[in-house]
Parts: structure tokens; C-alpha cells; sequence
């Protein structure tokens, strides 16, 4: 079992807002106890048809934050910031090296958050002029709002990026991480994903489905990676995973399967790895046809064992851009304590409808 090198970035740390609660604890606890997540939905408040939703447990921005600063803060700024509080404020966490000018955030997104911008479109439309707009609700219409809120709030002053990726979002925000960390932009990165429930993101799922495909019980949450050099690490914060290889690909007609297949052969070459040495993997579970061959592409390279070992992303719902964060802190918290995990390769794959698809693979942590 190889060493963590010192020249490839680590995981040192994680936490994450899923319809388990609120910290890395709740999802590591609900993980481990099976509990289910969905819960029939309120239709009066999300104005959307009766079924089942996977909510952030009473989740309320502004009982959760407080009232200061909260007034027009949209939902899933709400979630960022409160995972990049609760990655901020373990006791392990050094404040000076995370925050102020050499810290970066890099967020995924599908389009930020679309309730909020439906709602400005829809107050121009409707009042007596186009500008009768509430001008405090325009920046949750920005994409990049819950990036900068987040920076905001915890003053982190280095690089702040969106990126809006769909399902593929996180991995591409693990691989921007890196090479901010490469490049000499930034001393570490907080890294990950959010995704809210709305009646707008509800709506446009359901209508934006391939024919015949069965709507998935949506899902919201975020889930935030601290990424650092790996000699940045202390036993207060260790390296739990090394970054090995993150690679993408574009599918185009009926090359899903042969497209994933490459992308995932491809990333375990570039890790220096085998499929032999993967203790894990974990896909995105993509509705529709796509997730089906996302499934049957990873068991075929790693085998079915692997995809056995740690609960599936779907236990939280559909939750989009947010999945591969979400993957690799199931994949974090399934593999501490587990002694047949030290050392091993764990993977990690995303597919979106519009073809884009990529693969990470991870060395976890020797002890």
C-alpha cells in the first residue's frame, strides 16, 4: 500500500447539510444505521403534486443562521454556507491556513439556485413596470451567490469559483481544486456542491425528463471537501484520502458505454492504480438509461463487490450537482473504521443527460 505522496493534494476534511441533518456526523450516523431520508412532502408550502421528497430535516435559513444577514437569502445558499460553517468550525479546523487570502471556494452548481431566479423574472413580469423589482432579491438570482455568501460570511478572500456542471459539477470542482493547489493560487480549498428543493427545480425536473422515465424522489443537501496539499496536513487534520486522478469525458449518441468505460480505465491509469486495488466505487445513480449503464460500466471495470460497499448516493434522493460531493463524503465515511478500506482505491463516477460524464479516483488513508 502506497504512502500519501506529498506532491498530490488530500482530504482532510469534510462535512456536509443532507436530509440526514446538519454535519459530518449526521450523515456518517444515518449512513450507518440505514435510515431512510424520504418523507411525504408539504404541498402547500413547495406547491408541487403529493409524494415523497428528501428534505433537509427542518431546515429554515434563518433559524439555522440567525437573522442577521438572512433576511433574502435564498435556500440553497442557506445549505453552503451552512456546511462551510460546519466544516469552519470543528475543533479540529485551523482557522488562519482555511479562510482569509490563500483559502479558495469552489462550488458546484446546476444553474444556483432557480426558485430564486424564477421568482425575480417572474416580479418583473408582473408589476406595473419591468424594474418593479425588490432589488434585495437580485444577487440570490446570480449564479455565483451562494459561492460569494459563503465567502462573505467566513472571510475567505482567495479564488471564489462557480461551476455549473449538472450532475458532473462536483468531480469538475475536485479537479478546478486541484489545479488551484497546483498552480500556486491558493494553500487549500473548500470544495463541493449544493442542491436545493423547490417548486421550481421540481417542475423543471419533471418536465425536462427523458420520455417515459420515472421522476426520482428529489433530494437537497451540500456537501463541502476541505482539499490541501498533503504536507499541509496535521494530526488534527490528516489526510484522509489522497487525490489521485480526476478525468471527463463528453458522450455523444449512443457512446455512453464505451465513453464511461475509457473514462474510468483512463482515470485508474492516471492514478497508477488497478482495478484490483479498488475497494469501492460509487456512481451517481443518473435517472434514467444513463444511470443504468453508469452502473453496469463501473461493475464491469471494478466488480460488483465494490459498488456493494457504501450506501448508493440515491439514499438521499435526487440530489443533481451535489452527488459527487455527497459520493466521495459517503465514501469518506463508510471507509473510517473499516480496516479493510486502509490504503485501497476508492472511485467515484458522474453522468449527466446532456452526455458529460468523469471519474475520480482516491487513495484512502493508510490508518
Amino acid at each position: 500500500m502506497s504512502a500519501v505522496t506529498a506532491s498530490r493534494p488530500v482530504i482532510s476534511a469534510w462535512s456536509a447539510v443532507s436530509p440526514y441533518g446538519i454535519g459530518a456526523q449526521a450523515l456518517t450516523e444515518g449512513l450507518r444505521e440505514g435510515r431512510a431520508t424520504s418523507a411525504p412532502v408539504d404541498t402547500a408550502r413547495w406547491r408541487v403534486p403529493a409524494g415523497d421528497a428528501h428534505l433537509v430535516p427542518g431546515f429554515e435559513v434563518r433559524e439555522v443562521l440567525g437573522k442577521k444577514g438572512t433576511r433574502s437569502m435564498d435556500r440553497v445558499t442557506g445549505l453552503a454556507v451552512t456546511t462551510v460553517g460546519a466544516l469552519l468550525e470543528q475543533p479540529q479546523a485551523d482557522r488562519d491556513r482555511e479562510t482569509g487570502d490563500r483559502a479558495a471556494l469552489v462550488l458546484g452548481t446546476t444553474t444556483g439556485s432557480v426558485a430564486s431566479m424564477m421568482d425575480f423574472t417572474r416580479s418583473s413580469l408582473v408589476g406595473a413596470r419591468p424594474f418593479d423589482v425588490d432589488p434585495a432579491q437580485m444577487p440570490n438570482a446570480v449564479m455565483n451567490c451562494a459561492a460569494g455568501q459563503c465567502a462573505i460570511w467566513y472571510g475567505m478572500r482567495g479564488p471564489n469559483t462557480t461551476l455549473a456542471g449538472g450532475r458532473t459539477a462536483s468531480l469538475s470542482a475536485v479537479n478546478y481544486a486541484t489545479r488551484l493547489l497546483s498552480s500556486g493560487r491558493a494553500e487549500s480549498v473548500l470544495c463541493g456542491a449544493a442542491e436545493e428543493f423547490s417548486s421550481a427545480r421540481y417542475w423543471l425536473e419533471r418536465h425536462s425528463r427523458e420520455s417515459g422515465a420515472t421522476d426520482p424522489a428529489l433530494g437537497e443537501g451540500c456537501a463541502m471537501l476541505l482539499i490541501q496539499p498533503a504536507d499541509a496536513c496535521s494530526p488534527e487534520r490528516p489526510a484522509l484520502a489522497e487525490i489521485l486522478a480526476v478525468e471527463s469525458r463528453v458522450a455523444f449518441g449512443d457512446d455512453l458505454r464505451a465513453t464511461l468505460d475509457a473514462c474510468v480505465r483512463s482515470a485508474l491509469a492516471a492514478s497508477g492504480g488497478s482495478a484490483e486495488e479498488v475497494w469501492a466505487a460509487s456512481h451517481s445513480e443518473a435517472p434514467g438509461a444513463a444511470g443504468v449503464v453508469e452502473r453496469e460500466v463501473l461493475a464491469s471495470v471494478v466488480g460488483e463487490r465494490a459498488l456493494e460497499r457504501v450506501p448508493g448516493v440515491g439514499t438521499l434522493g435526487d440530489v443533481s450537482a451535489a452527488s459527487g460531493a455527497f459520493q466521495i463524503a459517503m465514501l469518506l465515511a463508510t471507509a473510517d473504521g473499516d480496516a479493510g478500506a486502509a490504503g485501497r482505491l476508492a472511485v467515484a463516477t458522474s453522468v449527466d443527460r446532456d452526455g458529460s460524464l468523469s471519474c475520480a479516483v482516491l487513495r484512502l488513508a493508510a490508518s
